[in-house]
C-alpha cells in the first residue's frame, strides 16, 4: 500500500492517491486520514465509484459503475445504497426511487425494456404496498401487493374490452371479481 499526496499535522489531509496492494485505488481529497470529500475509487475488475465520502464511507451523492455494466446514480450513506437514485441493470432494467440499504424500498419507477413499467410502494427489493403495474399491450392493475405479488384488492383494466374490473388476489393469483367497472378509474 502506498499513498502520494497532501500531509497536515503527520495525517493525510487535502488531496491525494491512496494505491492499496490489491489494486484498488482511491484519489480524491482526505481529512484526518479519512477519504473525505469529492474522490474516485477504481478497483482491479473495472468497477468505478465517483462521489462524495464522510470518514472514510461514501455518503451523500455518488455514481457507481459495476464490470458488468450496471450502474447506480444517487445517494449514499455508510457505503450502502441509501436515499433517493436510479439503478440501471446490465440487462437495461431501470429503477427510480427511494433506496434503503442497497434495497429498493419505499416508493419507486420500475421499467423493462419490453415496455412493462411499475409504479408504486417497495419494501425489501419487492413490490410491497400499493402500486400500478403496466403491459405494453394497455392492460393495467392497480391495487395491493405483498411480498412482490398482487395481493389483496385491486383493479385490472382489459384494454381489448376497455373495461374495468375489481377482484381480490391472492399470493399474485387472482382469486374471484368482486365487479365490473364501467366508470373511468383514475391511474
Amino acid at each position: 500500500d502506498y499513498y502520494i499526496g497532501e500531509w497536515k499535522d503527520g495525517k493525510v489531509n487535502g488531496k491525494g492517491k491512496f494505491e492499496h496492494l490489491k489494486g484498488s485505488i482511491y484519489e480524491g481529497n482526505w481529512k484526518d486520514n479519512f477519504q473525505d470529500g469529492e474522490g474516485i475509487e477504481t478497483w482491479p475488475d473495472g468497477s468505478v465509484y465517483k462521489g462524495n465520502y464522510s470518514r472514510g464511507q461514501k455518503k451523500g451523492k455518488g455514481i457507481f459503475k459495476w464490470k458488468d455494466g450496471a450502474t447506480y446514480e444517487g445517494e449514499f450513506d455508510l457505503n450502502q445504497i441509501n436515499g433517493v437514485g436510479v439503478y440501471i441493470f446490465k440487462d437495461k432494467r431501470k429503477y427510480s426511487g427511494e433506496w434503503k440499504n442497497n434495497k429498493m424500498d419505499g416508493q419507486g419507477i420500475f421499467e423493462w425494456p419490453d415496455g412493462r413499467k411499475y409504479i408504486g410502494d417497495y419494501k425489501d427489493d419487492k413490490k410491497d404496498g400499493e402500486g400500478l403495474y403496466e403491459w405494453p399491450d394497455g392492460r393495467k392493475y392497480k391495487g395491493s401487493w405483498k411480498n412482490g405479488k398482487q395481493h389483496g384488492e385491486g383493479y385490472f383494466y382489459c384494454a381489448k374490452k376497455n373495461i374495468w374490473k375489481k377482484g381480490i388476489w391472492n399470493n399474485g393469483k387472482r382469486v374471484k371479481w368482486i365487479e365490473e367497472e364501467n366508470e373511468k378509474i383514475d391511474f
